[in-house]
């Protein structure tokens, strides 16, 4: 008897027990001793997105999962679709036939075990990067609805106004380190995928953790659905978002205000990247919130970082010194969030060099030249972007230089004859021959070519078309991954890869550990200037200006260690955990440079004890 009372007693600390009764749909509930995320990693209660919005409201669920309930028959031809797909696709990767299955097998992995999953994504971190993250992540964005199996990260919807603050602590985590956030609005060339964009959240947290070592148990993927304007997804039934158009104006601030509010009243000390947001609200939102909370925008600040040195570096490959960067001239193609981007934290990294003076920034705003879908943009322009005049050329400028406005990229660059050609368009193709051709009369004695847009298709030109038509002796940097180019007798034709990778681990890392409670422009030139001068002076003569990504674990530290002295000169550090500002002001650069290696996490199996309640 004694024996069966303790048996019972086991089977009453389980996680489920049932009670005989019947709902009036004729029903056994089931009473489960779990919520939240808890009960969408069990496979035996999960629903996944068949959940209604009273089940989801009674576990804590709303918000970790994507705002539209399906039928279980709609989770069917969902997961039908999918199989169909699958089976008539022979290539399913922008440049790898397998990208999409690595992807799927590596993401069943995460659902398995999460330390295995980061040991092999940091063991091999050359070859799954670009699985993860970009180029790969844009294929999973476009099929997440058929991708979607266990959830990832969080939802706010506009049907959840009013109720974020509570939604927070629906997720298990009581302190997060990092936030990756996206609306879905422009991911990366593909434009408007809804709320199938948190594939881009979670790819981008990966390399959080592998390249930065912040603990995944720390960092949070956030996808703010404020509808989508992509008729096909609004039309397509099986489609996981809100089917609605978005929302603009006031009414989208709202819901983005709230969001920011929530988080940070529960995470105070966390880190917020703003990712793959639309030009339109990308500097907006960066405006609003960079001097209230921990953000940054990577599409706007960590590409122009990661350009900056690229240019920096370009400036080293021409044998000279990088204090020489005001004196380039740069052809900019493309005058969106990222392009203007690029085009502020120039103008910020050649005022710096020059004095920082209101002289020298002006005189910074005179090295671009700037195209648009409209051409070359200057003051005679009659509409003007807000954020792009500041770059439009005088009419008396480019009469002098024989040009007018809206004159095409061809024309512009045989006329200015610039240093770098930059690309940020997002328009496949962009620099044709008649560009690159005009190139070849560059005055520099090794002009650059960056074809920054993704994913791969985006790229404005190929390195096979830029080597080939400008000459073998150009400086070769893309947004997207390409293979070297063989030139012939030996020689081979570097392709940099300008990966957004090398500068945001850091960054973050870097303002988490110095514990700033902004991330001021210093703090990213700063970054950007370690990056460009990491790589030796004979890597940088064979035109190599990047390192590769399989250094990327002591890259990261490096810029998080320029970007902690950087918040310390600025008297912007504040401390992080038991090292307070006072102690971390005392630091020498070994110093920081050990407080940096000892705070990034590493993927260990840690001992296990089971502790009986």
């Amino acid at each position: 008897m004694l024996n069966l009372m303790k048996i019972c007693s086991a089977m009453s600390k389980r996680l489920v027990s049932l009670r005989s009764f019947t709902t009036c749909e004729g029903h056994r509930p089931s009473l489960v001793h779990k919520r939240s995320l808890d009960i969408l990693h069990d496979p035996w209660f999960n629903k996944g997105t068949a959940f209604s919005m009273t089940e989801r409201d009674r576990l804590d669920l709303r918000g970790l999962l994507p705002p539209n309930v399906m039928s279980s028959q709609q989770q069917i031809e969902r997961f039908m679709a999918d199989l169909k797909r699958l089976e008539v696709q022979a290539r399913d990767g922008p440049s790898d036939p397998n990208a999409l299955a690595k992807w799927r097998i590596l993401n069943r992995l995460h659902d398995r075990n999460e330390t295995m999953y980061y040991k092999v994504l940091i063991d091999k971190i050359e070859e799954y990067a670009p699985i993860v993250y970009t180029p790969t992540v844009g294929l999973v964005c476009q099929n997440y609805s058929g991708l979607f199996r266990r959830p990832r990260g969080m939802y706010f919807s506009a049907a959840d106004c009013g109720e974020m603050m509570s939604m927070v602590y629906n997720w298990p985590s009581d302190q997060v380190d990092m936030i990756v956030v996206t609306d879905g609005s422009r991911i990366l060339g593909l434009g408007d995928l809804g709320v199938q964009g948190i594939g881009i959240a979670i790819g981008k947290l990966d390399l959080y953790v592998a390249a930065a070592g912040i603990n995944p148990q720390r960092v949070l993927p956030v996808m703010i659905d404020v509808g989508t304007n992509n008729e096909k997804l609004l039309k397509d039934p099986l489609y996981l978002g809100l089917q609605q158009h978005r929302l603009d104006g006031e009414e989208y601030l709202v819901v983005v205000d709230e969001f920011m509010e929530s988080v940070f009243t529960r995470w105070p000390n966390a880190i917020v990247q703003f990712e793959d947001f639309q030009s339109k609200w990308a500097f907006k939102l960066l405006q609003r919130y960079r001097n209230t909370y921990r953000m940054f925008n990577d599409d706007v600040q960590g590409t122009a970082g990661v350009a900056i040195a690229g240019l920096l570096g370009a400036v080293r490959a021409q044998g000279r010194p990088m204090i020489d960067f005001p004196k380039m001239k740069i052809v900019v193609a493309g005058a969106g969030s990222a392009g203007i981007g690029v085009l502020n934290a120039a103008r910020k990294t050649m005022a710096r060099m020059l004095g920082n003076t209101e002289v020298a920034f002006e005189s910074a705003r005179s090295q671009f030249w700037v195209v648009d879908a409209h051409g070359l943009i200057t003051e005679a322009r009659e509409s003007i972007d807000a954020d792009a005049r500041p770059f439009a050329r005088k009419v008396n400028e480019v009469s002098r230089q024989g040009l007018k406005e809206g004159a095409s990229l061809a024309e512009v660059v045989r006329q200015v004859k610039p240093d770098v050609l930059l690309g940020l368009s997002a328009v496949g193709g962009l620099f044709s021959k008649e560009v690159l051709e005009a190139l070849k009369d560059s005055t520099s004695t090794r002009p650059a070519i960056f074809p920054m847009s993704n994913p791969t298709a985006n790229a404005e030109c190929t390195p096979k078309e830029a080597f080939s038509i400008v000459g073998d002796n150009i400086i070769f940097g893309s947004g997207s991954p390409f293979p070297d180019v063989d030139l012939g007798n030996g020689r081979i034709g570097h392709c940099n890869q300008a990966n957004n990778m090398f500068l945001f681990p850091g960054i973050g890392l870097g303002t988490l550990l110095s514990g700033s409670r902004m991330v001021s422009d210093g703090m990213l030139q700063a970054a950007a200037e370690r990056l460009a001068a990491y790589m030796t002076d004979e890597e940088v003569a064979n035109g190599v200006i990047y390192p590769s990504i399989s250094r990327i674990r002591d890259i990261t530290k490096e810029v998080a260690v320029a970007v902690v002295k950087e918040a310390i000169e600025e008297d912007l550090a504040e401390g992080y955990r038991d090292m307070d500002a006072r102690e971390l002001k005392k630091l020498d650069q070994e110093e920081i440079t050990n407080f940096v290696k000892n705070n990034m996490w590493s993927p260990e199996y840690p001992t296990l004890i089971y502790k009986n309640d």
